[in-house]
């Protein structure tokens, strides 16, 4: 098909900035009004502010001594050639159907002017949707940004599997002394089950839940009825708080739809260990419900935060009046600063040795942003992420795209990750029935 040319919108350099090497072969046009956009997200702590100064920096290494703007830059071996369009000439004939007031439309007429006058074959990539319509409109190829996209999520490692006709002799095995099993006892030794996978074991009115142990090679028995006042509500449940407690697990998430406890169940985990931590950490990413800022809040910095937390102190309640025990208050787990509840954003740059860190709403995080908090695990660090990737707050980032998904397909086989799919809610009838209805 001969080499492309890609035209870039400026929200796929801000999803990421190492965009322009995922492009192999192919040339790159970025168009001037892009570099103006991105002049306005250099300010400010948030992740796609720090994505437009890393790329800004990173076209100002490539330009040193070479021309950007007319014959291009070498991207590098097996990659092609980056050029900055400073075309200021809109086409008449699409002057007519946009206005040029607008920094899309600009960079729509890059793409169109180009489409027009190369023989190659000219693709405008754009996370905004309403972008790819208006391209496809006029005849100009557009597609997503997609380097970091499953390619499907129902596929994805649900953390379990179901084998009936197990016999009974074999499940009445797992509650007898020592609780597990060697998988040639009636595996095929050359049988391979995913690391951490769960099973139920079921042969009519008999079953069993169990574990794979990519340590001892064995499947263990999965018996847990109750933590800190918490009792499990369904498989999917007991196999989530197995895996939360289980040390040799670094790296955990949890994916489900709303009321399914994910939240619940991972904090329940953390506070049960709570001695073997330094810090719980749960956070959140600060993303209103439909991507619309209440505005100013008066108040302390708690009072500013307090409305997008709330939904993590609820939580903390349920456990609070679930709990009955002695050995420790949670009252003063939190007065000492054992727990902190914060925004996601004030997380950045602090030390993540021997923590027990929840990420709530994962959905909303990109792939890089992801990368960048689990990188930060330091010495005994245990990092669960939560979400639904089918409820997505934000406004470049879908099911296939977030960072959730992509660290769950990503991570799927690795000794100290595990994963397991929520999928009954429990938080009422009412809200199941909102969740599978409406």
């Amino acid at each position: 098909m001969g080499k492309k040319i890609f035209v870039l919108d400026t929200n796929v350099i801000l999803h990421d900035y190492n965009c322009i090497y995922n492009f192999e072969e192919n040339d790159i046009v970025i168009p001037i009004t892009v570099l103006e956009e991105l002049d306005k997200f250099k300010k400010g702590n948030d992740q796609i502010n720090f994505n437009a100064r890393f790329f800004i920096r990173e076209l100002d290494k490539l330009s040193a001594g070479q021309d950007l703007f007319n014959n291009g830059v070498s991207l590098g071996d097996k990659r092609g050639k980056l050029t900055i369009s400073i075309e200021s000439d809109i086409p008449k004939d699409f002057g007519k159907i946009f206005s040029v007031d607008k920094a899309d439309n600009r960079i729509l007429a890059v793409a169109y002017k180009l489409a027009k006058s190369s023989k190659r074959k000219v693709i405008l990539i754009s996370k905004d949707i309403n972008l790819r319509m208006k391209a496809r409109a006029i005849g100009v190829l557009s597609e997503d940004y997609e380097s970091d996209k499953v390619a499907n999520i129902e596929l994805l490692f649900q953390g379990k599997e179901v084998i009936e006709d197990t016999p009974i002799e074999f499940i009445n095995k797992f509650y007898k002394e020592p609780y597990y099993v060697n998988i040639e006892e009636y595996f095929d030794k050359n049988k391979k089950f995913i690391n951490n996978q769960y099973l139920i074991l079921k042969n009519g009115q008999h079953s069993a839940l169990v574990y794979y142990n990519p340590f001892k090679n064995r499947l263990e028995l999965v018996n847990i009825k109750e933590i800190m006042g918490i009792k499990p509500r369904n498989a999917e449940q007991t196999f989530a708080l197995h895996l939360l407690l289980n040390p040799d697990v670094k790296l955990i998430s949890l994916f489900g739809k709303a009321g399914t406890g994910k939240t619940l169940l991972a904090l329940t985990a953390a506070l049960s260990l709570e001695k073997f931590y330094e810090k719980i950490y749960l956070a959140r990413p600060i993303v209103p419900l439909g991507n619309r800022d209440i505005g100013f809040l008066p108040g302390d910095i708690k009072s500013k935060i307090g409305p997008y937390m709330q939904p993590l102190y609820d939580n903390l309640a349920v456990i609070k009046a679930a709990y009955k025990g002695k050995n420790i208050d949670l009252n003063n787990v939190e007065k000492e600063g054992k727990l902190e509840i914060s925004p996601l954003a004030y997380i950045r740059g602090r030390s993540l040795n021997n923590i027990f860190f929840i990420i709530d709403e994962a959905q909303n995080l990109t792939p890089h942003e992801i990368k960048t908090i689990v990188t930060r695990a330091g010495n005994g660090t245990k990092i669960v992420l939560t979400g639904d990737p089918f409820q997505i707050d934000t406004p470049y980032l879908d099911a296939q795209s977030n960072g959730l998904t992509y660290l769950t397909s990503k991570m799927i086989g690795q000794k100290i990750f595990g994963s397991i799919r929520l999928l009954k809610g429990e938080r009422s009838e009412l809200a199941e029935l909102a969740s599978n209805i409406l």
